[in-house]
């Protein structure tokens, strides 16, 4: 599709280029995108929610206006008018009822769906939404991450992952794609100048891949307008005239354990195993001490639910080498599968042999193996591995990433339930309105789920981005969506 009528000279930015060190990250429809924050990113310029965020808090989108109705445990959401697809079809609530009753048939990957009990439209411009049960985080987990589709087009497809003609790509947002190269890993977007807020300041952004090792010389040499950057790279670009911004420590590498095969099943081979780890050694000789200790508990400390309380599991080789020996574990071979991603942060080889040494050290025959990101996720999934190194965002969003990340059966999570009282406590916490008690749970979950450690944070990076300044990128507050900790605000380009 063509971008709307307002010439190149008329905008603020011609065009604005980003550079990506993985590069591809699927189609960006709402149910082709890969399941990482970059794939969410890349979908949500086109596609829109009810509500969006910046970095102050909730932003009107799809709906100008909303409001909470106790006594029916509802929410009703006030509808623009005048919003348009980009083929030119009218949006209304319809759209709405219709994208609900879709992720009920078709589940969506980043939205509960059963969390929404049913959706009514009244009139063409509002839409009530009621709740199955009182759910603490729906401003964030669904009405600010759910992309609402066109009726006219999805009620026939039948197969929404694989569907991947033109018109899967037709949302409400500010961009429509122009151009998607799989192998280069390259997107390119142009305006949609009727966009309801007002046609977008940047006329065509294009995403290219460029390894974070040369992304600074592609930032001083004007081949990319913004890109993230490695911590020792800040104060050259810094004098180089250009402008860097740092997130919040939202973001951790994990150590991944399969806690479904032994010995890994024993929660006092996976204690001996964080025993065994020197997290604040990986900061400081992995991240050149460009990052904060993981904690056990996974929040991060800047959280305002982080629980200082967790057990630590300061680094003991010794009583992690007497353990695993009284387990009758001692030679015990492990893998450790490891992904180079060429992201700044990302748990990669340097990780990988430090977390070997140690391991050894503390009487255990270590293998690394190194494998594409995306066989890695799949043999996570399927729990053919031992360990594996891996990362997540979305720590500074709602504290439901708890639960979504130990409980649900999705790529970043621990996938653990034994434990029944963590589990009680992660599904009732997001059915409680009263923020204190709310605080309470999560608190004693953390402590649980340290104690039992279906996976181990080990650090929380420093992030930086660089970039030229023609367009204030900006971190979101609480992530985009459901915490993704990317500075690339759709907003910020209108």
């Amino acid at each position: 599709m063509a971008a709307g009528p307002a010439a190149a000279a008329d905008r603020e930015v011609a065009e604005y280029t980003i550079a990506d060190a993985t590069g591809d990250w699927g189609f960006p429809s709402p149910y082709a995108h890969y399941s990482r924050g970059p794939g969410y990113v890349r979908m949500s310029f086109i596609f829109d929610t009810l509500v969006w965020k910046d970095d102050r808090g909730y932003l009107p989108a799809l709906a100008e206006e909303w409001e909470y109705i106790d006594a029916e445990n509802a929410y009703l959401f006030h509808l623009r008018e005048g919003v348009t697809w980009h083929d030119g079809e009218p949006f209304d609530a319809s759209d709405v009822v219709f994208t609900v009753d879709y992720i009920k048939r078709h589940p969506y990957q980043w939205v509960d769906s059963a969390i929404i009990e049913s959706a009514e439209a009244s009139g063409d411009h509002a839409v009530k939404l009621r709740l199955a049960d009182p759910y603490a985080p729906f401003m964030d987990l669904v009405a600010s991450t759910l992309p609402i589709l066109p009726r006219h087009i999805w009620e026939g497809v039948s197969d929404p992952a694989g569907y991947r003609e033109d018109d899967a790509l037709i949302g409400t947002g500010p961009f429509i794609l122009a151009d998607y190269n799989k192998a280069q890993g390259s997107y390119l977007y142009e305006a949609y100048d009727d966009y309801y807020v007002g046609a977008p300041k940047v006329g065509r952004i294009a995403f290219v891949k460029v390894s974070d090792q040369t992304a600074p010389a592609a930032l001083r040499q004007g081949y990319v307008d913004a890109a993230s950057v490695p911590p020792e790279a800040v104060s050259a670009l810094e004098g180089a005239g250009l402008e860097i911004i740092e997130g919040a420590h939202d973001w951790n590498a994990k150590l991944m354990i399969n806690h479904q095969k032994e010995p890994f099943s024993d929660p006092e081979f996976r204690r001996a195993l964080a025993l065994a780890i020197d997290r604040d050694g990986l900061v400081d000789i992995a991240l050149r001490g460009q990052g904060v200790t993981g904690s056990p508990g996974m929040a991060p400390p800047d959280s305002d639910w982080y629980n200082p309380g967790v057990e630590a599991y300061e680094r003991d080789p010794d009583l992690a080498r007497d353990m695993i020996s009284d387990l009758g574990r001692a030679g015990e071979k492990v893998e450790i599968l490891v992904a180079e991603r060429g992201t700044v942060g990302w748990p990669g080889s340097r990780v990988a042999e430090l977390l070997e040494r140690q391991l050894e050290d503390a009487g255990l025959v270590v293998t690394l193996r190194s494998l594409d990101g995306a066989t890695l996720d799949s043999r996570v999934m399927a729990w053919d591995f031992d360990l594996a190194l891996s990362g997540h965002g979305g720590l500074g969003a709602d504290p439901d990433y708890l639960r979504r990340m130990t409980l649900e059966e999705t790529l970043n999570s621990a996938r653990y339930a034994d434990n029944g009282r963590l589990a009680d406590l992660l599904e009732d916490q997001r059915r409680e309105t009263d923020e204190d008690r709310r605080a309470d749970m999560i608190s004693e979950a953390q402590e649980l789920y340290a104690e039992d450690l279906p996976a181990l944070t080990l650090y929380y990076p420093r992030w930086y981005w660089a970039h030229n300044g023609e367009v204030d990128l900006y971190f979101t507050r609480g992530g985009i969506a459901i915490g993704v900790p990317i500075p690339l605000n759709k907003m910020a380009f209108v």
